[in-house]
């Protein structure tokens, strides 16, 4: 799961005030070379995927540090960076070269700006004045010294999406130019000292993570979740691979997760950020490892059935909250009101700040648009009116200047202290931010459906390759020459 830290960190960070008080960290140069999103409302859902695909790939553009390239967990709210949002920043700078959002030229100053510091960033043991530990990284860093985070973990799979964008920067970037040369360069470096046989404190499972005061984390990836692609890249390392069964301790928790949920036989994981994490940098459709060759399906298809299930769970809404319909769904992990008891209906109903929602999961009326846009490529049909319906229907409250705002809730109409966001009369709760491990799914998962071209990108990816014919997946795009 993904973890955010608690109030005392946040407030801590507030304090401080010297990271994104003033507006984005170093921007200003990057806001001429941007056109700005039409102002006329799109009338075609092609019109509308285009606005919210440059408006939120502006998040990244705009709010990152230009020195070190580190994006921020967060916005407008003054925040670390996530690792996971730069890997996501990454892989946004790409897609805006292909969309015309930025010149190749500018795309690469940002990329290697990127890389040069995650490549000469302080790696060690010691509890502060570093980034990261045996080639992984701090799951947050500091917006400007890039060094760890008060007391945050070691974080594999934040680290193993902050690499999603790394590679696929390496794959984009293929010309002779000097500088692209350069970032090819960085990006193995930066993937290769990865020592992936470390982080098996448990072999041959890997640790969730690690820490400088405690060691590491007592849990271990396994079975069905968002951390798929850490697997795989552990897999297809060239200087510190882990063994195959890596993989099938990993596929050894799946027999508690097959089953039919709201109609659809899959492998469920209630927030559908599990489903599309792994996915925007690999293209499942057509293969298949042991597991998913048992059932006949791949994983793709099942998250295309888990994205059918949580709309059936909207549909049937059995909470009663407002909003949830056939257009209005998503539940996934992102900002929430507060964390307290409230009566709702009669009843006494638990409500969150940050945490991972889903059908029978902390499901407290929060709705995040993330889950729905970024659901797009598995099954349009339904992913793509939830987006126009969203925009229709709360677009005056939860769509601005970097696209959907995080979250909302149309049951929460209560006169209290929130940890987050605002109260709007007639609608319910807004979130304020906007969260980079949201925006990132969004863009990625819009440009895959609409050129493929993160998937592209990512075939001719040798390291991806290897990772899953190590896996044991067969069949498809793996079958062509490389």
């Amino acid at each position: 799961m993904r973890a955010r830290p608690g109030s005392q960190q946040l407030l801590s960070v507030m304090m401080a005030a010297s990271l994104l008080a003033s507006g984005p960290v170093g921007c200003a140069d990057s806001l001429s070379s941007l056109r700005p999103p039409s102002s006329a409302p799109p009338s075609s859902s092609e019109e509308v995927l285009e606005d919210l695909e440059q408006r939120t790939f502006r998040y990244f553009w705009e709010t990152a540090n230009l020195e070190n390239g580190l994006v921020p967990d967060r916005y407008p709210s003054p925040s670390f960076s996530s690792i996971a949002a730069v890997g996501f920043g990454l892989t946004a700078y790409g897609i805006g070269v292909e969309r015309g959002y930025v010149s190749r030229e500018a795309a690469r100053e940002r990329v290697l700006a990127t890389l040069r510091f995650f490549r000469t960033a302080p790696q060690g043991p010691e509890a502060s004045g570093t980034s990261g530990h045996q080639g992984f990284f701090y799951h947050f860093l500091d917006m400007k010294s890039g060094h760890r985070f008060e007391t945050t973990e070691l974080s594999t799979v934040d680290t193993a999406l902050l690499l999603g964008g790394v590679l696929f920067v390496q794959s984009y970037f293929d010309g002779a130019d000097p500088q692209e040369v350069e970032i090819r360069r960085l990006a193995d470096e930066i993937y290769r000292r990865v020592d992936w046989r470390w982080a098996q404190a448990r072999p041959p499972a890997i640790s969730h993570g690690w820490s400088p005061e405690a060691g590491f984390i007592p849990y271990d990836w396994i079975g069905y979740n968002e951390a798929m692609l850490l697997v795989i890249l552990a897999l297809g390392s060239p200087t510190f691979p882990v063994e195959p069964a890596a993989w099938q301790t990993w596929t050894s928790g799946y027999k508690e997760q097959w089953g039919t949920f709201f109609g659809q036989e899959h492998l469920s994981f209630p927030p559908l950020f599990g489903h599309q994490y792994s996915h925007v940098w690999v293209d499942f459709r057509g293969i298949q490892d042991s597991s998913m060759r048992a059932r006949g399906i791949d994983y793709f298809e099942n998250s295309r059935r888990a994205t059918y299930a949580q709309r059936a769970y909207a549909m049937a809404n059995p909470k009663g909250w407002k909003g949830y319909g056939q257009d209005i769904w998503g539940l996934t992990a992102c900002d929430g009101p507060a964390d307290m008891e409230l009566e709702y209906r009669g009843e006494r109903r638990r409500f969150h700040s940050y945490s991972a929602r889903g059908p029978g999961l902390n499901d407290d009326g929060t709705l995040a648009p993330t889950a729905a846009a970024a659901s797009i490529p598995f099954a349009p049909e339904i992913a793509i009116p939830a987006v126009m319906e969203l925009r229709r229907r709360y677009g005056e409250h939860i769509y601005s200047t970097y696209g959907f705002r995080d979250s909302f809730n149309p049951s929460f109409e209560y006169d209290v202290p929130l940890k987050d966001g605002r109260r709007v009369p007639g609608l319910g709760w807004v979130a304020g931010d906007y969260l980079g491990i949201d925006q990132g799914p969004i863009i990625a998962m819009i440009e895959n459906h609409r050129s493929q071209l993160v998937w592209r990108v990512m075939r001719k990816n040798p390291y991806i390759r290897a990772g899953l014919e190590r896996a044991g997946f067969q069949g498809g795009w793996l079958e062509e020459k490389p």
